[in-house]
């Protein structure tokens, strides 16, 4: 495994790191505690490190999850959370940025992952006006002052939202998560280098693709209705985004590695990266998302490379 400074902070992330939002149960699968604990035993094993996970991946069940899976080693971990949603039922979510409202999440969020604070606490992709929202930004301030909070961070909708990017370091964000991956490349185009220029952590999100870019789906494939992918991509889009994938395991990816691997790889070869989050549903997906960390392709010459 390698590891990077992640942005403006002392912090030292894994390359690789671990997705949630399958824990909450909108992927086609419930877990139990059991199951869980042995994914973080493996990542922990694999040299992983960061947690990226949500308020809303459950009514904080992910959350739970993780806070029961690594209280007997909470300082071996980078805690990533969000905050602006509030779930409801399978799919549905309630949106607020209101200042007191977040403070009740962000309790919610610490009692959850049994933690007295938070590593990075990132806005959930709300919208510009969201992002505005009166006295939020210094009600955050307040609490990383009081130590609830390390690092603020955003977490934008858009790949292509330049604003919330651009006014990132006057909040006192010092990371930004993003969709990117080689099927949706949007973000190099000014998210990405705003990030280089103002000295962001970038965290890849989706770096899989939806699944798309693991090589395993077939024309043939779709989605249950219980997994939230079945919500926004339509058959018009699941086609096309198979084909895709299809041609660049024909033609970009060398045979003697998994796809998968190759797709995390391509994403961190960008030099604004800093860290991918796949999601995972067992201890093999968790390994070989590892794997991807060590590969040849992840080069240790990034600007952001370090040594724990």
């Amino acid at each position: 495994m390698k590891y990077r400074r992640l942005g403006k902070t002392e912090l030292k992330v894994s390359v690789v790191g671990m997705g949630t939002w399958q824990f909450g149960g909108e992927w086609a699968k419930n877990f139990e505690q059991a199951e869980v604990n042995n994914m973080f035993a493996a990542a922990k094993d694999s040299g992983m490190n960061l947690i990226d996970t949500a308020e809303c991946y459950g009514d904080h069940l992910s959350e739970q999850f993780i806070g029961a899976a690594i209280e007997g080693n909470r300082e071996d971990w980078i805690v990533a959370t969000k905050f602006g949603h509030k779930f409801h039922d399978l799919f549905e979510r309630d949106t607020t940025y209101d200042p007191t409202l977040i403070i009740q999440q962000l309790e919610d969020s610490l009692k959850a992952l049994r933690t007295d604070y938070i590593d990075l606490y990132q806005f959930h992709s709300g919208n510009d006006e969201m992002f505005q929202t009166p006295g939020l930004w210094e009600m955050l301030e307040k609490q990383v002052a009081a130590g609830k909070i390390r690092h603020l961070g955003i977490s934008i909708g858009s790949n292509q939202n330049i604003f919330q990017t651009e006014l990132a370091s006057s909040v006192n964000a010092k990371t930004i998560q993003v969709v990117y991956n080689r099927l949706d490349r949007a973000s190099e185009e000014q998210v990405l280098p705003q990030c280089i220029k103002q000295d962001l952590g970038v965290l890849a999100r989706v770096p899989l693709a939806s699944g798309f870019l693991s090589g395993k789906y077939t024309e043939q494939d779709a989605f249950d209705q219980t997994d939230v992918r079945s919500q926004w991509i339509d058959d018009t889009k699941r086609l096309n985004a198979i084909r895709q994938a299809i041609e660049i395991k024909k033609n970009e990816v060398s045979q003697d590695v998994p796809m998968a691997q190759w797709a995390l790889a391509w994403v961190l070869k960008n030099d604004a990266v800093t860290s991918v989050i796949p999601g995972c549903k067992t201890v093999e997906q968790v390994k070989s998302n590892a794997a991807a960390g060590s590969l040849e392709t992840v080069s240790d010459e990034h600007p952001q490379a370090c040594e724990l």
